[in-house]
Formats: structure tokens, sequence, C-alpha cells
């Protein structure tokens, strides 16, 4: 038996305008995401800088807005210099990271050609963990400097007359963790950031910075890390990032479908924090959140392998195989996202291809869309214009981790042709949801359609053979009349429903 939740669509309560960098992803040389993923040379579908034009094309289907690189815990042992000139005469290296053999055939003037193709916005990390403010400096000067110094020239030299013009950098990767390569103190890490943000911006004062926020919210130091951090760097860095992966459980599918909880516990609990930190600076600035790490990862598959045996160039590492329940986290992760569009700014799938990806590229072979394709990708087409305040009402969902949680997870986008696009997700394993949208504020609207991704083996996925398993489908039986919208949510379901003015024209969900 379906259960009843209802919620009210209003143009005159908005959260915030989207940032089209919300929808962003991220390239680290780890695994397969590079060789043999973005680039591939001699594959069928290489283009002439081996590039896979199939991969492209699916980059570009996916609607991905910014692409973080070159990670990830890579940076924190990479010298960028080893990636630019001429590729015969780079050297080999060993990547601590990933216990890797890094060929460096692939690098930033590599990078940068890639996301003009994918027409991306590039985001670019420098290494603070075994390098620092002057290697940093380098890297910007080389990227971003017009002509007429040494690395300029060089950049020029190499082939890239006009700047990259790269406006969004992070400094560092998770330097409060362990495992990272020369990872610090919050205070040590915040004064080298502190103090690269000033040398950075002396060479481009234009730059948006990313300082390293704790790693994931589980961390023993979350909190009093970006409190420490935040101190020394505040008023020169634009944002501070936020990790988080989720999987499930001890057969615990209830909490999984609950992940976007803590995701937006941990979104609050940094707002809170950085506007601590500016009523005690007492600093006229907003610090917005990069979010540019979140995901589905099975990463206690990854803890109970361990790294390879062997030193390898490109080994399989991180291959998740996702299916209709990781799918409809993913969505409800977005919609957490949206949620918070007024203070996050910048959001970053991890990763693009391969590496717990939305898309997966075989070697000679095809690429095709993971299960976890269809909600970012219809979120980024969809998610446009300003995010509407919606308070949904209904059934809760018992779930050992997180208590009782509301069965509906939804939000709401109005852009600027007045298309109204509701994002929901029923964490309901059994039962479906009658749903209710008041939508009287909006004037006289008509629905343009309903699409679902849900299966009735929660388990399905994907492959090579059946690339089209699981994919979002139009179902019938939503309805507008009379200022409200009904319309029916199938259990563990990611639901995109679309709605015009009926004075416009409206555009057909596909």
């Amino acid at each position: 038996m379906a259960h009843h939740a209802e919620l009210t669509i209003d143009p005159a309560f908005p959260i915030g305008e989207i940032d089209r960098r919300l929808f962003g992803s991220f390239v680290e040389h780890l695994g397969r995401c590079v060789y043999t993923g973005v680039y591939e040379p001699g594959h069928p579908a290489a283009d002439a800088d081996g590039f896979r034009e199939d991969v492209l094309d699916l980059v570009r289907e996916l609607g991905v807005s910014v692409v973080r690189y070159p990670g990830g815990n890579f940076v924190s042992g990479h010298r960028w210099e080893d990636g630019v000139g001429p590729p015969e005469r780079r050297p080999r290296r060993l990547d601590p990271a990933w216990h890797s053999v890094e060929t460096n055939a692939f690098g930033l003037g590599e990078f940068m050609a890639w996301t003009r193709r994918a027409g991306v916005e590039p985001m670019m990390a420098v290494n603070l963990g075994t390098r620092g403010i002057a290697e940093a400096c380098d890297l910007l000067e080389y990227a971003n400097h017009p002509e007429g110094t040494h690395w300029s020239d060089l950049r020029a030299a190499h082939g890239a007359k006009e700047p990259y013009g790269i406006g969004l950098w992070c400094l560092g990767n998770e330097m409060d963790g362990p495992w990272q390569t020369g990872h610090k103190t919050a205070r040590e890490y915040g004064r080298l950031a502190a103090e690269t943000a000033r040398a950075m911006r002396t060479i481009d004062p234009s730059v948006r910075l990313v300082a390293c926020g704790s790693s994931h919210s589980g961390m023993p130091t979350f909190g009093a890390w970006e409190a420490t951090v935040l101190e020394e760097a505040y008023d020169v860095v634009d944002y501070v990032s936020l990790h988080a992966y989720y999987e499930e459980h001890d057969g615990d599918p209830a909490s999984f479908l609950a992940s976007a909880v803590d995701m937006e516990s941990f979104i609050e609990s940094v707002v809170a924090t950085c506007d601590h930190v500016r009523a005690v600076t007492r600093s006229a600035k907003r610090i917005d959140l990069s979010f540019d790490e979140w995901n589905v990862w099975y990463l206690s598959r990854w803890q109970g392998q361990g790294p390879p045996a062997e030193w390898a160039e490109a080994p399989r590492l991180l291959e998740d195989r996702y299916n209709v329940t990781d799918a409809v986290v993913v969505g409800s992760l977005l919609i957490a996202l949206l949620r918070h569009c007024d203070r996050v700014s910048v959001a970053c799938q991890a990763q693009l291809v391969n590496v717990i990806a939305p898309i997966v590229a075989e070697p000679g072979g095809a690429a095709w869309r993971q299960t976890i394709f269809h909600p970012f990708a219809q979120a980024a087409r969809f998610g446009r214009g300003e995010v509407l305040r919606v308070e949904p009402s209904g059934p809760v969902v018992e779930t050992a981790r997180f208590g009782e949680v509301p069965a509906l997870h939804a939000t709401a986008t109005r852009d600027e042709d007045g298309m109204v696009t509701i994002f929901a997700v029923n964490r309901d394993l059994e039962r479906p949801l009658d749903l209710t949208a008041h939508l009287r504020a909006l004037g006289e609207c008509r629905l343009v359609g309903h699409q679902v991704l849900s299966d009735a083996d929660r388990l399905a996925g994907n492959t090579a053979d059946r690339p089209d398993r699981v994919r979002p489908r139009a179902v019938t039986g939503a309805a507008v009349e009379d200022g409200l919208l009904r319309a029916e949510l199938p259990p563990v379901s990611w639901n995109v429903i679309r709605l015009a003015p009926t004075s416009g024209s409206g555009v057909v969900l596909i």
C-alpha cells in the first residue's frame, strides 16, 4: 500500500541561485581514470591528441561543468614540471599514493586541451605535501602569466602561447589525513595555506582559492581543523573543502538510502564553523564551501585489498560497479547539494571515468554509462536558475544509523523561463509514495513529464553487454489539476518531474 507525502512550491521562497560549478567532476592520476579512461592513443575512438571521443561524448552528455585535477592523494607527491614539455622527455615516476608508475604522458598541457574539447572549466590542485609556496607560484606563473618571464615563456615554448587562465585552485588535498604524503597539523597547514594564498595572489589577484577542510566528518580533528585553518587563512581564501563517500554497510540499505542526512549535517556543521570564525575575526567576507569530492564508494572493499603488489602503469583500482540503489543515493546527495546552494558553490563527484565513476571505458573497447550517470546528468541538465525552499511532510523510514528519516527527500528548481523541476527520492524499500505538490503560487502550469529511475531488482546494474539495463524511463499517471500535482514515486526511486507555465512553450523531457 502506498503512503502519502506533500510539499509546497512557491517562488517567493528561494534558497539561492545555482552555481553551475555545483555539477563538477574529478580526474586524478589514479588507476585507469586518465590512461585508458580519458586518454588512450591508439584506441579506435581516439582523436589526434589521444583523447577518447566516445568518452568525451559521454562527458558532454553528463553535463560536467568543472573538473578538478590532478588529485587527490596523487597531487601530494606530484612534480607538475614532469608533465609539461615534449612527452618523450618526461620522466617516469613512482606514485606512492596509489603504488603505481606514472608515465607523465598526460600532463598539464594535455589536461587543458582536453578541458577545451570537453567544454569544462579546469580546477587545479597544487602540491602542499612534498612541495610548497615556490612551486605553487611557479605553476601559477606557467599557467596564467601572459609572457615575458621564465615560466610563461616556457609555456609558450611548449606550444601554448596564450595563458591557460585557470581561475580555481585547491591549496593541497586532505592535508589532515595521516595517509597523505606530507600531512600536517591544522596550524601547520593553515599557515602554509595562508602564505601560499598570499603569494599566489601577488601573481594573479583574480584566482579563487580552496583551503583543505577535513577529509571527512568522522576525522577526530573535524571542526577543530576547520576552525584553526580558517583562523590563519580566512581573509585570503574563498572556499573550504569537504569530502564524503558513502556505501551500504552490513546489509543495511535503509541507512544507506538516508546517506544525505549525513551530508546535510556535514555541510551545516562546516557552515557554522566558517561563520563562527567570521564573527571572531570580525571579517566582512563570507567563506563558501567546495564539496570537491563526493560519491558512493565501496571503500571497505579497497581497504580489504590493499595496494597492488607490483608497481604498474594504470592498474585497475577502485572500479566499483554501481546498481539502482547506488544511483538513488547519488540522486539524494545531489538533492542535498542543491538544498544548500546558498553556501555550496562548487562540488565535484569523484571520479569521472573508471575509478568510482559514472562512465566506464574498457581499453580498446566500449564506453558506457553506469547507473549513477543518470541522476547526475538530469540534475546538471535541469537544475538551473534558483532552488526553491520546499518543506516536505509525510511518512518516515526507520534506520539503524540515523533513526527516523523522511521517506521523501526532495527539492525544486525554477529557471529563468519559469520551468520548474522537482527532484525527488523515495527512500522506502517496499512502499510507493503518493506525492501531492501544491503549485498554486506558480500560477497556471502544466505537466511536461515524469521520469523515474527504479527497478524491481534494486541491485540491477549496467554492463558492456547491457549498457542501458538501468536508465530513467518516462512514466504516466502524474497529473496537474486545480493547482495540485499528483504523482506516484516507486520504492527506491529517483524521480524528475518537469512543470511548465501554460503561457510558455515548455521543454519536452527526454
